[in-house]
């Protein structure tokens, strides 16, 4: 059984070109593939509508069904895109080539992109006129949309971490499995939406291949704004960049594929580390919010300890551990002898629970009889730089990762979660602001340790407005039964 192909015809104010464009689709492509030519008129004014539905008439006889839209309102160049890939979708299509009416793009070459992507297994292909050298330029593309064409391409591959020769095609093919995984409805409805739908590609881990289109630039009308279309890519290009840091959020990028972010950070300034580097050799650990288990392992491994996790679901854990104990610490902790234990590590946890007060108190009860014991806890400082430089703006967006966690439940300043800790009766050893992970999210290299360093430096002048996290060691106070109980016993003694 033959793929089904949606041959997309997008036209607006094209009375002078839409009907050449459709001779030129060559009917070879009708007998390899189970064909249907969609031709939407987004609200033209001028005889577009008229001549397609003419075409139809003297083309009843054509081996593919031709179906004919027209937009009410014009929806623009986006939201004409939109309409026809939900339309492939829900006619359960293989392939969605997308096709200008106005003939800037080849339609002869259809059979050979869709030939290209199938034998590379692509979730796209793109038609690109800069793979062929000079090959724009002699096609009559004006020299400042050359220019533009290739600064904006370097500069978008340089901030998303790809490697197209153009980013600024409109000749396009998808397999609808690939659009069906992202959120092109959310995409702008204007001439963004090219550049938005390649970043929710690149996103999602689809496979983007490029095929050489020679370049016609004729007698066609351009209703591109080439400034403010710059303007517009270049934001959505950082704006999705900054989302993969845990940042800002928007949720037509939300595409990355599944993952811990909760992963063992120790090989940089981190809780992580800070936490092996005070642990000492012999201790026995309760690891609460363990996760995977990583740091846990790597106390046994170096400082010969023995660590019990804790987590909610055993099924997280993929290192091994000396004990471990399921738990909703929104209800209660384990019951364990608290007394013999040396160390309670709590990295990153406190923001998840419902009501950290609470939390805290159970805690005290568990460990206030036990003089010894040192507490590491650490969270993230909302009041981190960045986060006030978002909210000058007005951004407040709860994303997958970082500060803005949507599983965070709770926020706090250095001030805020000092006041937690002393008010559950503890006491503070010390603290330490701690530098956003840019290892995590440009790679260890030279420039995200530097980065670090930096970081650092502006942390030892102003904490609570360059930590990213907040990390303490703290003890519990003595208790009142056992300040009672040793004046008991002193009293007695006398």
């Amino acid at each position: 059984m033959n793929k089904k192909l949606l041959i997309y015809v997008v036209a607006f104010n094209h009375e002078k070109f839409i009907e050449k464009v459709l001779d030129r689709i060559d009917d070879k492509i009708f007998e390899k593939y189970e064909t249907e030519i969609l031709i939407n008129d987004d609200s033209s004014d001028d005889d577009t509508l008229k001549i397609i539905n003419d075409y139809k008439k003297k083309n009843i006889e054509k081996k593919c069904k031709i179906t004919i839209l027209s937009n009410p309102d014009n929806l623009g160049y986006g939201g004409n895109q939109k309409i026809g890939y939900h339309y492939a979708i829900k006619n359960q299509y293989d392939f969605v080539a997308l096709v200008h009416g106005d003939g800037q793009y080849a339609p002869e070459l259809l059979d050979d992109l869709i030939e290209d992507m199938m034998q590379k297994n692509a979730d796209a292909v793109f038609g690109s006129r800069m793979l062929i050298k000079g090959g724009a330029l002699k096609g009559s593309m004006p020299l400042y949309k050359y220019i533009g064409n290739k600064i904006l391409t370097f500069f978008q591959n340089k901030i998303l971490s790809a490697n197209l020769s153009e980013f600024h095609s409109g000749y396009r093919i998808y397999t609808v499995n690939s659009l069906k995984k992202i959120p092109f409805h959310l995409n702008s409805n204007d001439y963004p939406f090219d550049t938005e739908i390649i970043i929710q590609l690149l996103f999602s881990k689809s496979k983007i291949i490029e095929f050489p289109i020679p370049t016609y630039y004729g007698q066609e009308i351009s209703y591109v704004n080439g400034f403010y279309y710059a303007y517009k890519i270049m934001i959505e290009s950082v704006k999705a960049k900054i989302q993969k840091f845990g940042i800002l959020y928007d949720k037509k990028y939300d595409v990355f594929p599944e993952v811990n972010n909760y992963i063992l950070k120790n090989d940089f300034l981190s809780p992580h580390s800070e936490t092996i580097n005070q642990i000492q050799k012999n201790s026995k650990i309760l690891d609460i919010g363990c996760n995977d288990g990583g740091l846990g392992n790597k106390l046994i491994k170096e400082k010969d300890c023995e660590v019990i996790g804790v987590e909610i679901n055993k099924n997280q854990l993929k290192y091994n551990l000396n004990a471990f104990h399921t738990c909703d610490l929104d209800r209660d902790l384990p019951n364990i002898d608290y007394n013999k234990i040396d160390n309670v590590i709590m990295l990153d946890v406190i923001e998840h629970l419902k009501s950290p007060e609470e939390f805290m108190s159970k805690l005290y009860s568990k460990v206030s009889n036990n003089s010894k014991i040192e507490i590491l806890i650490s969270t993230p400082n909302i009041s981190f730089f960045l986060i006030r430089f978002m909210l000058f703006f007005g951004f407040f967006n709860y994303g997958k990762r970082g500060i803005l966690d949507r599983t965070h439940t709770r926020l706090f300043t250095f001030s805020s979660f000092s006041k937690l800790i002393l008010g559950a009766n503890f006491k503070i050893v010390s603290v330490k602001g701690m530098p956003a992970p840019f290892p995590l999210a440009l790679g260890s290299n030279i420039f995200s340790n530097s980065l670090i360093n930096i970081n650092r430096f502006l942390i030892f002048f102003f904490k609570s407005l360059f930590s990213y996290q907040i990390f303490m060691k703290i003890r519990p106070n003595t208790s009142l039964e056992l300040l009672l109980s040793r004046a008991k016993v002193k009293a007695n003694f006398k």
